[in-house]
């Protein structure tokens, strides 16, 4: 195996389009496959010294761009009037511990796309949007059509995520993140995202997005729609969140049933609603 730590982004791009070339950026995932012998890449890039892939800025348009070298700690400081960075920063606070948020980068997590891990459910709830380069140029990809399964993204071989771009979502937006899991620290069970908007007693907004709980997050627009214009009083919220669980299909493993899994979610995402209707413009 061959080491580079290139110092532009171009050479970066570069040096992954080689056969067999990984990108190293905290190293928390790819270090550990490398161990189990699960990978061996035969050029590994560290991006450690890549300049701009690192920074969350908040645009003029109220969009903010998280670079992909940020730390889960990092994202996890983050505050601001944006409801989806709300999220995002409330799942940064959950994951693993701080060593590994210290470390791990918000890129390196998603470009992984384990469905068990935090990022994906929060991305998919705020819409967000995740920015590929390569040496054949750049594009966005929605969130929502970026995860495609268990360890499997639409990026291409020879692109890297550079940077989530979060839309500024609605205002005075409450915003919650909900997991659960066998110990603080593991990988979830079952999470579940959320952001409510309320005005005059009735839901303006509704965006919902379930995970852990199938190959890939869980939306259901037609369970949204049914929450808008109405009071969230507990039988709409409950009925919302049996329409969200029940277009989920959760698996059996080592942390849960999938009979439990089945249990507990409509649970999980009746809280969340409740939770970020019940605190708008309060962080998560």
């Amino acid at each position: 195996m061959e080491f580079h730590s290139p110092t532009t982004l171009d050479d970066a791009l570069r040096l992954l389009a080689r056969e067999g070339a990984r990108p190293l950026a905290g190293g928390q995932s790819l270090v550990a496959m490398m161990n189990l012998e699960l990978v061996s890449p035969e050029h590994l890039v560290s991006l450690r010294r890549v300049p701009g892939l690192r920074g969350i800025e908040t645009r003029a348009d109220g969009s903010v761009r998280i670079g992909a070298m940020s730390t889960h700690a990092e994202l996890a400081a983050s505050d601001g009037p944006s409801p989806g960075l709300r999220v995002l920063a409330a799942a940064a606070r959950v994951v693993a511990y701080p060593a590994v948020r210290n470390f791990g980068t918000v890129g390196g997590s998603i470009a992984h796309a384990d469905p068990a891990a935090d990022y994906p459910v929060a991305l998919v709830a705020v819409d967000a949007r995740v920015e590929l380069a390569s040496t054949g140029g750049h594009r966005e990809v929605a969130a929502a059509a970026f995860f495609r399964g268990v360890f499997e993204t639409t990026a291409r071989p020879d692109e890297m995520v550079t940077a989530i771009i979060v839309p500024p979502g609605p205002a005075h937006g409450g915003a919650h993140f909900e997991k659960l899991s066998l110990v603080a620290g593991d990988f979830a069970i079952a999470q579940a995202a959320a952001i409510i908007a309320v005005a005059n007693g009735r839901c303006t907004h509704a965006a919902i997005a379930v995970g852990a709980s199938g190959p890939r997050p869980v939306r259901v627009a037609t369970a949204e729609q049914a929450l808008l214009g109405h009071p969230l009083d507990d039988g709409t919220i409950a009925a919302a969140a049996d329409a969200i669980a029940a277009a989920c299909t959760p698996g059996h493993d080592q942390r849960a049933s999938a009979a439990y899994r089945r249990r507990v979610l409509p649970v999980l995402v009746a809280r969340a609603i409740a939770a970020a209707a019940a605190r708008p413009g309060v962080p998560a």
